[in-house]
């Protein structure tokens, strides 16, 4: 572990690999929530470990124990650029009657292997329904604050 001294003080840094707890809120720019640890409440987890975007965890290392940090991610450092590839059409026939659809759905597909898959509606008519399955925050830039709360070996 890194440390800096302040004050006769020696503060921990985040590393490559340290164990972290943190507080978060991952916002859009508007300001829109997207997620955030509740009050009182930290996510603790492993840098590299794979729970966390691999820009965020780089954005992290660095940082002394009780900083407040903010950044502005722009799409390609966050959840990509939507690829076109990613847009299907599907025959209306192949969902549920009871379904009630419209543009902005979000529905679930479960694939082969059992995983279930997010597609966000787009497009509907009473004989296709196209659908884009990139990540539904793909092509946004977003507001990351995170509060380093512990480090640990």
């Amino acid at each position: 572990m890194s440390n800096i001294t302040v004050k006769n003080k020696i503060l921990p840094r985040v590393e490559d690999h340290s164990h972290i707890e943190i507080e978060f809120k991952l916002s859009l720019l508007d300001g829109t929530l997207v997620e955030e640890t509740d009050k009182a409440e930290v996510f603790s987890f492993q840098i590299g470990d794979g729970q966390f975007l691999n820009k965020l965890d780089e954005l992290l290392i660095g940082l002394e124990l009780g900083t407040r940090a903010k950044f502005n991610l722009m799409p390609d450092q966050a959840f990509g650029k939507s690829d076109p590839s990613n847009f299907q059409d599907m025959s209306r026939a192949e969902f549920s009657k009871d379904l009630d659809l419209e543009e902005g759905s979000v529905v679930g597909f479960n694939t082969p292997a059992g995983e279930e898959v997010l597609g966000t509606v787009l497009k509907l008519t009473s004989e296709v329904v196209t659908v884009d399955f990139n990540h539904p925050l793909a092509d946004k830039m977003l507001v990351f604050e995170a509060t380093i709360m512990a480090i640990k070996d």
